[in-house]
């Protein structure tokens, strides 16, 4: 009986998503044991009465177990998905809002740069810790790290535990998704292979019916109704040949063509779709805490309210991943992993985004060869930015936090490196008290 625990189960993006998968596999609903852990009281049991609820629907014996005791979550678990939000949402934001005032304007900031280093900085032995429980209490347990910067984590975890970390991310089929629907074509009808980093991976094949959809996708981004909700990316398609993952408000920090001003932000902002305006007209945060709160309510309607719920599998990654080595179902899928030759033209040892087979035996990256030139470059930029970071994260070093955020692009081309230091110790005095390993 496998059981699965998810650490930071109050969160309103995942639990739902990684029940509702869970129970919509009869071999694994029919067996498994899931252990919510939580912090929060309060959001544990809303989660947990949400689980109940869903259990009860489908009519599965699927056990419920909730805590707000990590040790006892962890317990004998064989899987340990990791979504806790740590610290709060102020605090996640902060850098951001720090960099901003010395004119480097992150959309997101998760990822890269002042915000994304200093994210690392904070996440790093948190999860360094949870680890070292795992090798206490669950030492085969497979960690599936969503939290962000999905790259810098697992790589730092790598180098102090011997516990099997993934980075787990969904930007890729979400992207796969988002480009089904700009051809006009049914997802299920089209294909992908991607490989780079996190939230920097390149669609180096994309299919319909077996055949390359690229000229039908170059053809759609010429359309205004697709350009302009996904301006970022589609400049990118034009100048480096590859369509990129993550979104254009996302993208546009990650390198230095599209932020640098305020004239830049405006005419690179997408003015349709769902990320409308977001980046210029309001900040992720304020759209952040609207949608958290909406789906917060809804959550608690749905866990306390008479209502049934729709319960159907999602597009998460995690659960594909257990159900195959359950039940040695052959599953495709992306993660972050160390490169041990599979991307050539990257470093091996560092962590990258690459397509990933799992069976019974185990979970099996596959090779991809060399990059498009133009992408590993900008890849490899990223990753001279995650090496530094994972540095200063695990030995508590202020110079080489200090030089991972001027390697980011956008902050390079923003200001000089004597504004980098002042920038980078304004931050690091602001947030002293959540950065131990600095004391």
């Amino acid at each position: 009986m496998p059981k699965i625990t998810i650490i930071g189960a109050g969160s309103t993006d995942f639990t739902k998503a990684f029940l509702a998968d869970i129970l919509s596999r009869p071999e694994l609903a029919e067996t498994t044991t899931v252990s919510l852990m939580d912090i929060s009281q309060e959001n544990l049991d809303a989660a947990a009465a949400l689980a109940r609820k869903m259990v009860r629907q489908t009519g599965r014996p699927t056990v419920i177990e909730a805590t707000t005791d990590r040790r006892s979550a962890l317990y004998g678990a064989n899987y340990v998905a990791i979504v806790m939000l740590l610290h709060g949402n102020e605090i996640f934001n902060r850098a951001c809002e720090i960099a901003r005032t010395y004119g480097v304007d992150q959309a997101v900031g998760c990822t890269t740069g002042p915000n994304g280093v200093f994210i690392a900085l904070r996440y790093v032995p948190v999860l360094a810790e949870i680890c070292k429980e795992m090798e206490a209490l669950c030492p085969d347990a497979i960690m599936f790290n969503y939290c962000n910067p999905a790259a810098i984590n697992p790589w730092a975890l790598s180098k102090v535990s011997t516990i099997h970390v993934l980075g787990m991310c969904h930007s890729v089929q979400g992207t796969a998704q988002t480009l089904a629907r700009y051809i006009g074509a049914p997802y299920e009808e089209t294909g992908h292979w991607v490989a780079g980093l996190n939230h920097q991976a390149w669609f180096l094949c994309f299919e319909w019916k077996g055949q390359d959809a690229y000229p039908l996708l170059w053809e759609k981004t010429e359309d205004p109704a697709i350009y302009e909700q996904d301006v970022v990316r589609c400049e990118m398609l034009r100048h480096y040949g590859y369509f990129v993952t993550e979104s254009s408000y996302h993208n546009g920090e990650y390198v230095p063509y599209f932020r640098r001003s305020g004239e830049l932000i405006r005419r690179y902002t997408p003015t349709r779709g769902s990320w409308g305006g977001l980046g210029y007209e309001y900040t992720n945060k304020e759209r952040h805490q609207r949608k958290e709160a909406e789906r917060r309510l809804t959550l608690r309607e749905e866990a306390f309210g008479d209502a049934p719920l729709e319960i159907g599998p999602s597009d998460e990654y995690t659960i594909g991943v257990i159900h195959a080595i359950e039940t040695n179902t052959l599953y495709r899928f992306n993660a972050t992993v160390e490169n041990t030759g599979l991307i050539t033209n990257l470093p091996d040892g560092y962590w990258v985004e690459a397509p990933c087979l799992v069976d019974n035996m185990g979970i099996h990256p596959r090779f991809v060869g060399d990059l498009p030139p133009q992408c590993a470059a900008l890849n490899r930029n990223r990753m001279n930015q995650d090496e530094l970071a994972v540095k200063a994260a695990l030995e508590g070093d202020r110079r080489a936090a200090e030089q991972a955020v001027a390697l980011d692009l956008l902050t390079a081309a923003v200001l000089t490196l004597d504004q980098i230091h002042e920038m980078v110790e304004t931050t690091f005095g602001e947030l002293a008290g959540y950065l131990p390993q600095f004391s």
